[in-house]
């Protein structure tokens, strides 16, 4: 929908353009949706950080092996369980914008484009 409304002097004059020249506004409405939404990046980081503490929590937790040094046990936990906790991270993620998405709400939005009158 468009409202075209003519000023002939604005307050202030555009760059490189005339005082005299008349100038018309065009004002579009829309409406459009506003929610929230979760950064899914935060939320599979901190799943992968959440699985390395686990790891390493893991890794102590445990005797010593005779075929594995900590380090390689600590390896293979950290693959497992990061992996682990970024799907997590992101399944968290996922359940908080299906929850947000029920609030949505509706707005309208305005946009005016002022450019010289055509002639």
């Amino acid at each position: 929908m468009t409202d075209p409304v003519n000023t002939p002097e604005p307050e202030s004059t555009p760059q490189g353009a005339e005082a005299s020249v008349p100038l018309e506004t065009e004002v579009e409405r829309d409406t459009v949706t506003v929610r929230r939404a979760p950064r899914y990046s935060r939320f599979m980081t901190l799943g992968a950080l959440v699985g390395a503490v686990v790891a390493l929590i893991l890794t102590v937790s445990f005797p010593a092996n005779d075929e594995f040094d900590l380090g390689q046990v600590f390896g293979f936990l950290l693959l497992a369980c990061a992996a682990i906790g970024l799907a997590l991270g992101a399944l968290v993620a996922l359940i908080i914008d299906r929850a947000t998405a029920r609030r949505a709400k509706a707005v309208t939005a305005v946009h005016e484009t002022i450019h010289p009158v055509d002639e």
